[in-house]
């Protein structure tokens, strides 16, 4: 009964929050930008892979909202509704990268190895050392690189999951897609993403105090991936780099 009646009280404050926003409330859109424009950014980063289009598509996104707030009536949350629109906004915006921008040569290309984005600085600790802090740029540069190449529909899925920590219901019901599939898909998602990063944490797995993958056998390996997998999508943020 407590849950039912924490699920009923949330709806009944999000209907009143909808209901600010519809007649135009500056207080409630400075909380919707507030509650949402990071959560925001990050995934359309994630998705585009720079910096400067993330920010410029988080604009878009708002801009979206904002006038189609009158036509929103709440055949989804709130939350479901904005992150539709973003995955939308950023997957346009990737295709107009490849179409476009991957054919200009940048005036002051980013060095190799350079980490550019430091939107998730508030997750390192600020007693780190400095090698500690370049490790987990570095980490997370390898991971981000890695995702990359993970294709689609696999890496939207394993973004929302594992990174945006959904659940596997609220992830069913943004991509509108069944249960079985968003559980296939991020199954995919994180087999695909281990094996890009494997050959990365063997290399320098011990000196940034990574668990190295062991050689396995062939069958071994297949079990073991399995078994990883199965364990992962009972969920946490991060991604294990098994075989």
């Amino acid at each position: 009964m407590g849950d039912l009646a924490s699920a009923i009280g949330a709806r009944t404050e999000e209907s009143a929050v909808i209901a600010e926003l519809k007649a135009g409330s500056e207080e409630a859109y400075s909380w919707l930008i507030g509650e949402f424009h990071q959560p925001i950014y990050g995934l359309i980063y994630r998705i585009v892979n720079d910096p400067s289009d993330a920010a410029d598509t988080t604009q878009d996104v708002f801009l979206k909202v904002f006038r189609g707030m009158k036509h929103f009536h709440g055949e989804s949350s709130l939350k479901t509704w904005i992150y539709r629109i973003a995955l939308h906004e950023a997957a346009n915006r990737r295709r107009w990268w490849f179409r476009h921008k991957a054919q200009e040569t940048p005036i002051d290309p980013v060095a190799a190895g350079e980490y550019e984005y430091s939107g998730e600085e508030r997750l390192v600790d600020r007693g780190e050392s400095p090698f500690e802090k370049f490790a987990h740029t570095e980490v997370r540069a390898a991971v981000d690189q890695a995702l990359q190449q993970v294709p689609e529909p696999y890496r939207t899925a394993l973004i929302l999951r594992d990174l945006e920590e959904m659940s596997y219901e609220e992830i069913s019901e943004l991509l509108a897609i069944s249960l079985g599939t968003v559980k296939s898909r991020i199954t995919r998602g994180r087999a695909a993403l281990r094996k890009k990063l494997t050959g990365y944490v063997r290399e320098v797995g011990p000196e940034l105090g990574l668990a190295v993958p062991a050689d396995e056998p062939a069958g071994e390996r297949q079990n073991g991936a399995s078994q990883s997998s199965r364990e992962g999508s009972r969920g946490g943020r991060e991604v294990e780099v098994t075989q």
